[in-house]
């Protein structure tokens, strides 16, 4: 059966138009699924990474910053709707604060860039077939935003969700569209390589990429940054933070023992035995923080001599068709990680970079954070942090969709005082409310409204 299936998804994917590299890759990830490949990396497999050098140690003039930022190109990844937060339309349409959204401010943050190292700097967003429209739609307001006749995106690739009984490509007559899904952010190399992209990039004298989540407003472009990646010689870098207690759930870079190259290790890549090694902060102190340095030269070479399948570790990912409906058939779609490429490239590398560099987005929780004033935001759009980041917890039952979070949360509370808010039942913040210290609002099982100018926890 699972040769049939195989038929009958690369048929699919013909019949819609799916580039032929992105075909090759799926039957590559295929035939592991069905020799049943888990893409599990056992903890005595490998040893923890414990020195990274640090951005804050390194010394860059600003010549190197200047050449090694005038030949880099920024990779926003932006394929997102935000489902998980009500959202219906590309995330990055959501707004921050004072009324600019994600794409808003890394357009200025690139523009500051651009002036300030004289360099062209192109910005290239990975969409997908859903949030391609609107976003060029917006950014049409941006019309010096384009570099000579490089595209302002490309899309991410798509591949049919399979069933998970006799892994053949789902039928959902409700709603074909969830019948496909995006093969997860490594298809970025794929993507790429099969609309040309690496080798137009090159050939227009541009040798390094960066690329971070376009949800995350810190991944700023950094001349000092670029500066340091062109001097390593390396292929490939990584961007790591020091972890806390509460990064637990991110991915990590570890060092494989067998060869000692260094490797991408991701929560759905971890026996759920050995969850506790994962989340020790203290045997694996940095986390990944999915903002990347690449050699386009020597990404474009390695990719032609592995003929467009990198061969980055699978992910098998359990869901049902429909992710609103659990009682519809349960499927498999299988994924990579961008940064798991860190195993493809002898020599690659990372760095140890201040948490400025990691400000995402995931739930109302971080987007609550940006628009207090815990952080200002600069005419280049930077979101500065004037005081310590506090804990945000907040109900979800009342604030996970950006609807009930703006009902409830019109006008963000002070929390440049705050060491933790934590929301239990449904509160709704009058304006000039201030948290100061930690502060637990607890359910009370009725509506409740925090009055203008309340200081809480004084």
């Amino acid at each position: 059966m699972s040769q049939q299936g195989l038929e009958a998804a690369l048929c699919k994917m013909r019949e819609a138009g799916v580039d032929g590299s992105a075909i090759g890759v799926f039957s590559h990830y295929y035939r592991l699924l069905e020799s049943g490949e888990t893409g599990l990396i056992r903890e005595e497999s490998i040893e923890p990474l414990l020195d990274p050098p640090m951005l804050d140690d390194i010394e860059v003039s600003d010549g190197e910053a200047r050449e090694a930022i005038g030949a880099t190109v920024m990779i926003k990844l932006n394929g997102g709707l935000g489902t998980s937060m009500g959202l219906d339309r590309a995330k990055n349409l959501l707004e921050v604060r004072d009324g600019l959204n994600f794409l808003d401010l890394i357009v200025r943050q690139v523009r500051a860039a651009r002036r300030d190292w004289d360099a062209p700097l192109p910005l290239l967003f990975m969409n997908s077939f859903r949030t391609d429209a609107d976003t060029l739609a917006h950014l049409e307001r941006y019309p010096d935003l384009p570099v000579d006749d490089l595209p302002l995106s490309f899309l991410q690739n798509q591949e049919p969700k399979l069933r998970a009984d006799d892994l053949t490509p789902v039928e959902w007559p409700k709603d074909p569209s969830l019948e496909w899904c995006p093969p997860g952010h490594g298809d970025l190399y794929t993507a790429l390589w099969g609309q040309n992209l690496l080798q137009r990039l090159i050939e227009k004298g541009f040798r390094y990429a960066c690329i971070s989540n376009g949800d995350n407003l810190g991944a700023t472009p950094n001349a000092r940054l670029a500066g340091w990646f062109a001097s390593s010689g390396a292929p490939y870098a990584a961007e790591l933070c020091r972890r806390t207690v509460n990064d637990r759930k991110g991915g990590h870079l570890a060092v494989r023992k067998r060869d000692g190259q260094l490797i991408l290790r991701d929560t759905a890549q971890t026996a759920p035995e050995e969850m506790d090694y994962f989340t020790d902060e203290h045997r694996h102190p940095f986390f990944h923080t999915n903002n990347l340095w690449f050699d386009l030269q020597r990404l474009f070479d390695t990719i032609r001599e592995r003929d467009a399948v990198l061969g980055l570790p699978m992910i098998r990912n359990e869901k049902t068709v429909d992710p609103a409906d659990p009682d519809s058939p349960k499927v498999i779609q299988v994924e990579t990680a961008m940064g798991a490429a860190i195993e493809v490239f002898p020599g690659a590398t990372a760095i140890c970079v201040g948490r400025d560099r990691f400000q995402p987005v995931k739930t109302t929780n971080e987007l609550l954070l940006l628009r207090s004033d815990v952080y200002d935001l600069d005419e280049n759009g930077h979101l500065v942090a004037r005081s310590a980041t506090p804990g945000i917890s907040l109900d979800s039952r009342y604030y996970k969709t950006i609807q009930k979070f703006d009902a409830r949360i019109p006008q963000p509370p002070s929390l440049r005082g705050a060491e933790s808010l934590r929301v239990e039942g449904d509160w709704s913040f009058e304006p000039g409310v201030k948290v100061v210290g930690s502060v637990d609002l607890p359910d009370e099982g009725t509506p409740r409204v925090v009055p203008a100018g309340t200081v809480l926890g004084a």
